[in-house]
């Protein structure tokens, strides 16, 4: 395997010349500069690159911690991220948490040791001391952990708002709320506490049931318990796409016609929502603006600057078939 000093060699030039060059560190001739590239070339040469990033104090990389690829609305937030990261000469490492807090903090150790740049979190099992005491840059999503740990949301409160109104004015009766958990102060809960304050304020009928970021078919058992216990309920505001999804399937095994006896608004706006027959009523997080604010925050981070705690984007409400 060739070493740098057999790149020096080749090309005729100082050790230090061509660790300049790997480095772009300092002024180098186009012309010297062209001889190196070309002796790496040919000898096949590939840098160490933990060497290399310990000689510049950066490695140019960014870990991304989420909790499920395989879902829809991580896969596709992981993509936007990844997209903006290498846009900004930063590669990504990906975790994938499954929501167990032993993997998640293992994934933390390990991109500590291979020296990443930051942390962009979408998982949030760990308790908030654990991201409290880490001293790389971390951007959260959906995780307000401490004062000085930006975080990137959308107006929760605001698309809780417009799906629950929505489906009073269409005339529902009985409203159920499909949450996330609730046992973490996370700013998604806002959608939960809009949809408390419109129900009681106008004084409708509701049905509240948490679910963890879960299987569709975890989701298809939930709704199917819901409407045996109350079949009556005739509008559902469910706190994503997917769990919207399952509760179509379950309507129409069901005999429950939509939108006659149902009405459903979802959550995210992924590709799903819109391709599904009914398409779905849904509100539009602006995944592609927060993948690539994470990316801003957290090199800004990265080279000192001074970031926003808080940062809220605006939603919007996409109406479909199923209101």
């Amino acid at each position: 395997m060739a070493t740098i000093k057999d790149v020096a060699q080749l090309a005729g030039v100082a050790v230090t010349t061509v660790s300049r060059v790997l480095n772009n560190k300092g002024y180098i001739s186009k012309e010297t500069r062209e001889k190196v590239n070309e002796a790496m070339e040919r000898l096949n040469y590939q840098p160490n690159e933990v060497a290399r990033s310990l000689y510049r104090k950066k490695s140019n990389i960014i870990g991304l911690i989420i909790p499920d690829v395989s879902h829809p609305f991580f896969a596709k937030l992981a993509n936007y991220v990844e997209y903006y990261a290498y846009k900004n000469g930063y590669k990504i490492l990906l975790c994938n948490s499954y929501r167990d807090k032993a993997k998640e903090k293992d994934y933390i150790n390990m991109l500590k040791r291979n020296q990443v740049d930051g942390i962009i979190m979408g998982s949030h099992t760990l308790e908030t001391a654990e991201y409290s005491k880490q001293k790389l840059p971390i951007i959260t999503f959906d995780r307000n952990l401490s004062g000085n740990i930006p975080f990137i949301t959308s107006d929760n409160y605001k698309g809780g708002t417009l799906a629950t109104k929505l489906l009073i004015k269409k005339g529902c009766k009985k409203l159920a709320h499909i949450s996330g958990t609730l046992e973490l102060n996370t700013p998604a809960n806002k959608r939960y506490n809009a949809f408390m304050d419109i129900v009681k304020e106008q004084d409708i009928d509701f049905v509240v049931k948490q679910t963890k970021l879960d299987t569709f078919e975890n989701y298809i058992k939930l709704v199917r318990n819901m409407f045996e216990e109350h079949p009556d309920i005739d509008g559902i505001f469910a706190s994503s796409d997917m769990i919207a999804a399952s509760i179509i399937q379950v309507a129409n095994s069901i005999g429950k016609e939509i939108t006659k006896d149902l009405k459903i608004v979802g959550y995210d706006d992924i590709d799903l929502a819109s391709l599904i027959v009914p398409r779905i009523t849904t509100i539009r997080q602006p995944l592609k603006e927060m993948g690539k604010m994470s990316v801003k925050l957290l090199i800004d981070q990265i080279d000192g600057k001074e970031v926003k705690t808080e940062n809220i984007l605006p939603i919007e409400l996409i109406e479909r078939q199923t209101t």
